[in-house]
């Protein structure tokens, strides 16, 4: 079985995240092939499709949102996540038990012995007149049934699990600052959200396997359940296994990929790119070697904005909106420094700021 270098699946990883080469898709396309970008943080998506698209415009997503071809959910590791509209009614079935779990694991004491059932249909009821709602109103007509747990306990189990919802805009729209309001999908998207039977299940199982690899491979199974959260993928893994093709990586593991998905040359050269917070290209994998050294692995997972030097990650940068500085993480060549700086130079440009400036390390 061939053996993959680091290199080689940092080259795929750029490839398919189209951070090689940046992609002249639609937004509801390239949300699509990345199987969503991670959002909590509003304004970041943005980030993420400007370093993606030729040509990005904020007002592109901005239309996608208010358009409702994309929205914004809780989707895979019970995290918002911003997907076209056709994937969050086609995946959140398949999602609905891990999210549960996960807001039960949280909140187990507060929310023991509540008919979960019985309070969805009560909060669907409650939001029957189509108004949007904060968690806080929500649970503000609930609680008096529900006095038990505390209100923190009861809305998340509410909005982020026992009912599909949608947080509306303006919220996540270019440079604006509201606040979350919720509406179920189902009524927001105006369309029902796939129901599954177990046939049905598998399916689904199998195409985010298929669309994960896509965007992300070649990968090991651990890769796959690390970025959606959900157990029970290996079924559908193994249903499939025959379509795919396999590798190992360095340490022995074994990656499966797709037959006809860009494998570049390891000496392919790689451009400067500027990742938003929690970018999936980094946090899509159990295994994130390809890409991000161990030292540095607690940068993405506490919303550090990273730039990549030669495909991996080499610096962190932030903007405070006037400036976007940035903050190597190793002695850089001359001509690394130039070419970053030319993309922070674009960058700031995109953003509104005045200026970049480069910070010693």
């Amino acid at each position: 079985m061939t053996v993959l270098t680091q290199r080689d699946l940092n080259r795929a990883t750029l490839a398919r995240q189209h951070l090689l080469e940046r992609s002249a898709a639609t937004v509801t396309d390239a949300v699509a092939h990345l199987c969503g970008l991670q959002a909590q943080e509003p304004q970041e998506p943005f980030i993420g499709l400007w370093s993606r698209m030729q040509a990005f415009a904020p007002d592109q997503l901005d239309h996608a949102l208010t358009r409702r071809h994309v929205v914004r959910t809780h989707l895979m590791r019970r995290t918002i996540h911003l997907v076209t509209a056709t994937d969050a009614l086609h995946w959140r079935s398949r999602h609905d038990t891990m999210l549960r779990q996960r807001v039960l694991g949280t909140y187990r004491r507060d929310l023991a012995g509540i008919d979960l059932d019985e309070l969805a249909a009560a909060g669907l009821t409650a939001m029957a007149d189509g108004r949007p709602r904060t968690m806080a109103e929500l649970v503000s007509v609930l609680e008096d049934r529900w006095p038990q747990p505390s209100r923190r306990a009861l809305g998340e189990l509410l909005i982020a699990a026992l009912i599909p919802m949608a947080q509306l805009p303006p919220r996540g729209l270019w440079q604006t600052t509201a606040g979350v309001r919720n509406l179920p999908l189902t009524t927001w998207l105006g369309k029902n959200i796939a129901p599954l039977s177990g046939d049905d299940a598998d399916l689904v199982g199998q195409q985010l396997v298929r669309r994960y690899l896509a965007a992300y491979g070649p990968a090991a199974t651990a890769d796959i359940r690390a970025w959606s959260g959900l157990a029970g993928l290996h079924k559908a893994v193994q249903a499939i296994r025959e379509e795919l093709v396999g590798f190992r990586d360095e340490r022995g593991r074994e990656l499966l990929d797709l037959p006809d998905a860009p494998r570049p040359e390891a000496d392919t050269p790689a451009p400067i790119r500027f990742l938003p917070a929690f970018d999936n290209a980094i946090l899509g994998y159990d295994d994130r070697s390809r890409i991000i050294d161990d030292a540095h692995l607690g940068l993405s997972v506490a919303g550090r904005r990273v730039v990549l030097v030669d495909g991996r990650v080499a610096a962190t940068w932030a903007t405070d909106g006037e400036r976007v500085r940035v903050t190597p993480l190793r002695a850089l060549s001359s001509q690394e420094n130039s070419m970053m700086r030319k993309e922070a130079e674009l960058l700031a440009d995109f953003l509104g700021t005045a200026e970049c400036v480069e910070a010693v390390p």
